[in-house]
């Protein structure tokens, strides 16, 4: 599918997957960890970190041999994800959190706490729905699941 969005949630878009990359980022690398933090089934962990390893998100790595057990680890790509839990987290924080955040973050650069904002790369102020402008872009193109959003995709009177 023509669609960054589609191909990312066809990624992480179960809530185990995006739990696994939270706790990665949070330090738990090791598999008993993330099992005993989660609480999923051990078949269902090792699919959803076989998944993140097969996308090039994480990487297995033998830290014990007899008998061998894992650490896993973000990849570059992973760690580029970090962007994308934070605005779950901040989203959460502000729309589901009736008790108050379950974490606060703290910019290590400037010591202060902070609040994760989507912010244009040019100019630094925070994006919104209705101050963005989609156009159309290279790998664009019309499909399933893009059938109605093809203009965009491709620029009007483009052949879809």
């Amino acid at each position: 599918m023509a669609c960054s969005v589609a191909r990312s949630v066809g990624l992480v878009a179960d809530p185990w997957a995006l739990l696994v990359l939270r706790d990665l980022f949070l330090g738990l690398n090791r598999f008993e960890q993330l099992y005993r933090d989660l609480g999923v089934a051990t078949n269902v962990l090792a699919e959803r970190l076989d998944r993140l390893v097969d996308a090039g998100l994480v990487v297995r790595e033998p830290y014990q041999h007899h008998p061998v057990r894992h650490e896993y680890q973000l990849t570059e790509s992973g760690k580029d994800f970090y962007g994308v839990v934070l605005s779950l987290l901040a989203w959460g924080d502000k729309h589901l959190a009736d008790d108050g955040a379950p974490m606060l973050l703290m910019h290590a650069t400037c010591g202060h706490q902070t609040t994760p904002v989507v912010t244009c790369d040019h100019c630094g102020a925070e994006l919104h729905a209705d101050q963005v402008t989609v156009l159309p872009g290279p790998g664009g193109r019309a499909g399933p699941g893009t059938t109605l959003i093809a203009e965009l995709l491709t620029g009007p009177g483009s052949p879809g």
